[in-house]
């Protein structure tokens, strides 16, 4: 790509920080960046029209994991490492909470409930065995219970009558929340640059900074932060995978009466209302090695596990007719906990987020930039 004078001089001169994805990790970070650095020049490089992958794509869920998830995760984590996990993502809502306010975002805290599935009796069990316990681990975070049970009140066919309610759950409108974090970003005294339809294509770390080479350009800057989350391995051998997550909304509902976030077999399914539709997204545990991509699409497996769903369990009995079809990436890997890291002298990354970009993205921006500094790195 040819560029200007004005160009080169406008948005690639003199780049103390690029950061890589302008989706709520990225975002953040340049926030984070600007308050510390009020002078600095800061650019960010995004590769779609809107912040790719799953900041714009994601369900809204402000969710720092269900009963049955965290028990899972207790079998690959120690209990301290689960506990500062929850809290780092209750810390990253918080945040972004305090940054953009909850009318700007759509914030409501009507709750989170676990739903489970005729047959399912035995989980169930093990969750209502083991929640006292639970609680007692994450009450330093919340200071209170995290979990009680609570009745099937939604209508709801072919689940136990028992559900678990996280009070403090919350949902958003994600456009209305990204709209408003890209508002604060450009209204900055000093604003942040953002290029959209950019995708970085290497890198290399040197005494003058960092070459990077991007889909329509070179140029140099101090340092490099990476945060595109899925797409992070593309970049470097990290342990992060990508994970596709499909989504579906309804038509309008008539009388509706779902109000709030739900999750199913641990997570891999969730639903919640956005006024009287119904979103759903999931699956991907039908074919992990399907959805263990960076391309965007629906397949039919999914699709329809996500209808008979919607059909036979979460409004059952009601004329259904879906709106809205899509997919986003999320960034996954062998352990929960986000990839913060140096990855050379002048260069590091923000990514893995499992899933819970809403809650974790802001505080992992933060603790970026936080390694970032205003040195190099």
């Amino acid at each position: 790509m040819e560029l200007s004078y004005w160009e080169i001089k406008t948005w690639l001169s003199r780049l103390d920080y690029c950061i890589v994805g302008s989706g709520i990790t990225g975002l953040s970070c340049a926030l984070e960046l600007r308050q510390r650095h009020p002078d600095a020049r800061i650019l960010v490089l995004e590769r779609g029209v809107f912040p790719q992958g799953a900041s714009t794509k994601n369900a809204g869920f402000a969710c720092f994991g269900s009963l049955t998830e965290i028990l899972s995760d207790l079998q690959t984590h120690s209990e301290q490492e689960v506990m500062e996990l929850v809290s780092d993502r209750w810390s990253g809502i918080q945040l972004l909470r305090s940054r953009l306010g909850d009318m700007a975002m759509g914030y409501r805290q009507w709750g989170g409930y676990e739903v489970f599935l005729d047959g399912e009796t035995r989980s169930l069990e093990r969750c209502r065995d083991e929640m006292g316990r639970i609680n007692a681990l994450l009450y330093p975070v919340f200071g209170q219970d995290a979990f009680r049970p609570a009745e099937n009140s939604f209508g709801f066919r072919g689940v136990l009558p028992t559900l678990l309610l996280n009070p403090l759950e919350g949902q958003i409108d994600t456009g209305r929340t990204m709209e408003a974090l890209l508002d604060k970003v450009r209204r900055q005294e000093n604003p942040v640059m953002i290029v959209n339809g950019v995708r970085l294509e290497g890198y290399e770390d040197g005494d003058l900074g960092v070459r990077v080479q991007t889909s329509h350009f070179e140029f140099r800057a101090a340092r490099l932060l990476i945060a595109t989350n899925g797409f992070a391995a593309e970049l470097d051998p990290l342990p992060v995978l990508p994970a596709r997550a499909q989504v579906v909304v309804t038509e309008p509902i008539p009388g509706l009466a779902l109000k709030g976030t739900f999750h199913l077999e641990e997570g891999y399914y969730y639903f919640r209302n956005i006024g009287d539709r119904v979103l759903l997204g999931g699956g991907r545990n039908l074919d992990k090695a399907g959805e263990t991509t960076t391309e965007f699409g629906q397949t039919a497996l999914i699709q329809d596990r996500l209808a008979t769903l919607l059909e036979e369990v979460i409004a059952p009995g009601r004329p259904l007719q879906i709106a809205h079809r899509w997919s986003g990436i999320m960034g996954v890997g062998p352990q929960k906990r986000p990839v913060v890291k140096r990855l050379s002298e002048n260069v590091a990354c923000g990514v893995r987020l499992g899933g819970m970009g809403v809650a974790i993205g802001s505080h992992v921006g933060r603790q970026l930039a936080l390694l970032a500094g205003r040195e190099p790195i």
